[in-house]
């Protein structure tokens, strides 16, 4: 059965309250809890988020840590086996995890998933090769060649002989013997082919064949134009991001998903250019090149709060 997705609204009040509790967890000096009392404030959803986000600590805060710890070391699909048995998956999930998925409990429900930053490649039972990029998540049912993508992004290359179906919120893509990267944001579903050819069966509207080196957007109002693609942008698959001639902030919009907590630039730095090859495996060290190469300064105010403004000329 499909879980029905949060709104794009929910999502972003979900992601605040975790980065909150996230700041607040990590125990260093500088949270502005001024700013949080107006930010629970300002909105009842707020506020039900993040008393949502306090019971979940609250619950794993009376589970043995050798209990957390022994079933947060088991391999993915019988870790979720184990939680499910337990006390719900809430309970045994540490605030450290929780903090960093910033997501809703079907991600966590999840077969395979990947912490924020993290990249992790699997060969399914037919030799197939999936890759989960950052803060992703899937729920697989090889018996009946169905994948389904509940967050974020991943690289799937079939080598079997029987199709495998990848379902979204807004549609199906039917991959056979070929490669495509597939991401998922709160309006959309992209797919880019790689090689051989897929089939986009949208929600409403026409199915559409994708050939390689071809991409689409799949909405729920249907399917976009077909378009070339660069794949560069691929470039996670191999714990990279790669920018030519990239506007600041579009790249810093990109580099946001591989970081936990909160990053803020000042508008002002949006139009500037960046170029270059970066690994993901050390994102502090791209703020750090950055701030080498351009007029800007990187403002630390914990490991999780993190703000970038334009560098004053200094007489």
């Amino acid at each position: 059965m499909t879980r029905q997705a949060p709104t794009p609204e929910a999502r972003e009040v979900a992601r605040a309250a975790a980065r909150w509790l996230a700041m607040i967890e990590s125990g260093e000096e500088g949270v502005d809890h001024v700013a949080l009392q107006r930010w629970r404030d300002s909105n009842a959803e707020h506020e039900a988020a993040w008393q949502k986000a306090q019971q979940l600590r609250q619950r794993f805060a009376g589970v043995p840590p050798s209990l957390g710890m022994a079933t947060l070391d088991r391999p993915a699909l019988a870790r979720r086996a184990v939680l499910k048995r337990a006390l719900g998956v809430a309970a045994l999930v540490p605030t450290a995890w929780l903090l960093g998925r910033e997501l809703p409990l079907d991600v966590w429900r999840a077969d395979l998933h990947t912490a924020t930053g993290e990249q992790r490649r699997w060969t399914l039972a037919d030799g197939s090769s999936l890759q989960l990029n950052t803060d992703s998540a899937v729920d697989l049912d090889l018996k009946a060649r169905r994948l389904v993508l509940v967050r974020g992004e991943i690289s799937l290359r079939v080598s079997g002989t029987t199709p495998l179906a990848v379902q979204g919120p807004y549609g199906v893509i039917t991959i056979d013997r070929s490669e495509a990267c597939i991401r998922l944001d709160e309006r959309s579903c992209h797919a880019s082919v790689l090689s051989g050819s897929v089939l986009l069966q949208p929600l409403r509207g026409p199915a559409v064949t994708l050939e390689a080196g071809q991409q689409i957007d799949l909405q729920a109002s249907g399917a976009g134009p077909v378009d070339r693609f660069d794949v560069a942008q691929l470039g996670w698959r191999e714990g990279l991001l790669v920018a030519q001639d990239q506007p600041l902030g579009d790249f810093l919009r990109e580099l946001d998903r591989y970081r936990p907590g909160v990053l803020r630039w000042d508008e002002t730095l949006e139009s500037l250019r960046v170029t270059g090859s970066f690994r993901l495996d050390n994102t502090d060290r791209i703020l750090a090149l950055l701030s080498a190469s351009l007029p800007l300064e990187v403002q630390m105010r914990t490991r999780y709060w993190v703000t970038l403004t334009r560098r004053k000329n200094i007489a």
